[in-house]
Formats: structure tokens, C-alpha cells, sequence
């Protein structure tokens, strides 16, 4: 017969390896559920076969680990869906949704120079799993697919396609869900302006100036054209023979358009179209309607320009210049 002591070190055996027991089973049981964990968020993936707005495919069977950014409006899409985290190179040109250069100053990401030709070996020593790229890097974009590295050039010709190419991103990234929520947030924003404008009396003319060496605005099939449009305006040169016309001084006053806006800055230029002021006093302008009416109006170049998630920015600050009666004053 086992003595009392003898007793309690089998029990405490048994205790112990009860403990060991149960750990070793939660142990595994944690290992099972991480393995079933990592392969669903894998099964998750949808990136799959991708094709970019210039048509071509691409087909990715695993989320990027490292994206490289050839434009601030692609870099603007990456850090709204959620994508931030995974890019590794910029432009010099990209701002937005942070400092960059804060971050190229520590270390903590890469610039590969200008947006517009950039060079391919800065994008390949940063070993990108996927670069974005636009029609101001194609033939880095072209050079990059020879080599093997995974590309898809994002350049949306209106809203329909920016929410497009959204998407695109986030399933690129893995980061679709995100995306369908931006999609969502930025419609319902675009409906609360559309809803509103219908109940306006009338449709203002509005000039657009996208660059004044030589005077250039936005025509048909554009996103500007499209946001004034959507605000309740009408473009002055909604008729042109292409998307970015030149125009002439002469043209704008015959056209007299009621609401005029610019750039605040463009390309690192502060106030490039000179300042409201100059512009009031360029020969013949003091007849047009929206001089006289004192309807010129500076807008964030940034929102207007880039292809991005930021486009319904400006499509409230146009809506506010366009009617104001009905938005309040910009």
C-alpha cells in the first residue's frame, strides 16, 4: 500500500502531467486555427486577373508585399484603401496623405524621382511586387512588364472610372473591402451634391483653367468637365475637339462664362496663372460676367488635378462656386 507521500507525488504527477497535457492540446488547437486562419486570408485573395485601363491583364495569385508608386493620384488611391502600409517608392510629386518627404528624409520610403519619364532602375532596386503606374511613366511601365515585374497603369478618364480603378486597387492589394467601403463613401457624397443640384434655377457657365502658358482648360470626356457637369454648371468648352484645348483669350470672353476657377498651384508653381488680381485686369476681361460678378475662385490644385479618391473634394467646392445659393460660399 502507498504511504500518504508516496500518494501525493503520483498525484502531483498525474496534476502535473494533466497541465502539460491540456497545454500541449490548446497549444495545437492555437497552431490549427492559425494555419486554418492564414489559409483562409490566402483563399481570400481576389487579386486574380486584372486588367488596367489601358487593357492589359494581369494576373496575381498572392497579395503584394512591396508596391512602388509612379503618380500622387495612384499613391493617393494605395493610402486610401488601406494599401499605405505595403509602399516602398514615390514620386517626388506625391504629398498626400502624408509628408513624404518627412518619411524619405528618415529612411522609411524611397522616392524614384519625377512622375513624368522616371527612370526604371530606382523602381528595380526597390524589388516591387507590383508598380502602378500612369500614361506619364508607359514606357517605364513597358520596360518594367520585359523584366518581369508586375505593372498596371491607373489613368481614369472620369469619376466612373476612378471608382473603377478603386477597385482595381483594392483587389490588387487585398485590401477590396476597404475599397467597396471607399466606393460607397464617396457615391453617397457625390449623391448628396447631385441630389440638391436639381432643384437649381439655373446653369451657370464656368471656365476652367488647367494651365496659362499657353491658356489651356478641360474639354469633353474628362473628370472636370464631368465635376462641373455634376455640380450644376456648364463648361464653356464642353464642345472642344479635345479633352485639353488650347484656347485663346478672345474665345473665353465670347464665351463669358459667370464662375471662373484655378489652381492654386501646379507642378511646384505657386499661383502659375499669376493671382486673381492680374487675372481680373487681362485685356478684355473686365467684360466678362464673372469678372464683373467678382465669381473667381481658387481651388487646391491637388483635388482637381489628380485622378484620385479626392475628386469628390472637388466636386463640393465646385458645387459651392457654381451655387452658392445652395451650397454656401466657397
Amino acid at each position: 500500500m502507498d504511504n500518504p507521500s508516496v500518494k501525493c507525488v503520483k498525484l502531483m504527477r498525474k496534476t502535473t502531467i494533466y497541465i502539460l497535457a491540456t497545454i500541449l492540446i490548446i497549444a495545437l488547437a492555437a497552431t490549427v486555427y492559425i494555419l486554418v486562419l492564414n489559409q483562409g486570408e490566402a483563399d481570400k485573395f481576389e487579386g486574380g486577373d486584372l486588367v488596367d485601363d489601358l487593357g492589359y491583364s494581369l494576373t496575381l495569385t498572392s497579395p503584394p508585399g512591396r508596391i512602388v508608386s509612379l503618380a500622387p493620384s495612384n499613391t493617393e488611391i494605395l493610402f486610401a484603401v488601406g494599401a499605405g502600409d505595403k509602399v516602398v517608392g514615390i514620386t517626388d510629386f506625391c504629398n498626400y496623405p502624408y509628408d513624404f518627404a518627412a518619411w524619405i528624409e528618415a529612411g522609411n520610403m524611397t522616392s524614384i524621382g519625377n512622375y513624368y519619364g522616371p527612370s526604371v532602375e530606382p523602381i528595380i532596386a526597390l524589388n516591387p511586387d507590383l508598380v502602378l503606374a500612369t500614361t506619364g511613366s508607359l514606357e517605364a511601365a513597358e520596360n518594367l512588364r520585359e523584366l518581369g515585374y508586375n505593372v498596371l497603369v491607373i489613368e481614369p478618364r472620369n469619376i466612373t472610372f476612378v471608382i473603377r480603378d478603386i477597385l482595381l486597387v483594392g483587389r490588387a492589394t487585398n485590401h477590396y473591402d476597404e475599397a467597396v467601403a471607399l466606393e460607397s463613401e464617396i457615391n453617397h457624397r457625390i449623391e448628396a451634391v447631385t441630389s440638391q443640384v436639381v432643384s437649381a434655377t439655373t446653369t451657370p457657365k464656368v471656365y476652367h483653367e488647367v494651365w496659362n502658358e499657353p491658356l489651356m482648360s478641360a474639354g469633353p470626356g474628362t473628370f472636370i468637365d464631368e465635376l462641373i457637369t455634376m455640380a450644376g454648371g456648364e463648361n464653356i468648352f464642353e464642345d472642344a475637339t479635345s479633352s485639353w484645348p488650347t484656347v485663346s483669350s478672345e474665345a473665353i470672353i465670347e464665351k463669358n462664362p459667370d464662375v471662373m476657377f484655378f489652381p492654386d498651384m501646379y507642378m511646384g508653381r505657386s499661383n502659375f496663372y499669376e493671382t486673381i488680381e492680374v487675372v481680373k485686369d487681362r485685356p478684355g476681361w473686365d467684360t466678362i460676367t464673372a469678372v464683373e460678378n467678382d465669381a473667381l475662385y481658387e481651388i487646391n490644385a491637388d483635388i482637381i488635378s489628380r485622378s484620385g479618391p479626392r475628386l469628390v473634394d472637388a466636386l463640393e467646392v465646385i458645387a459651392k462656386m457654381v451655387h452658392p445659393e445652395i451650397f454656401g460660399q466657397p
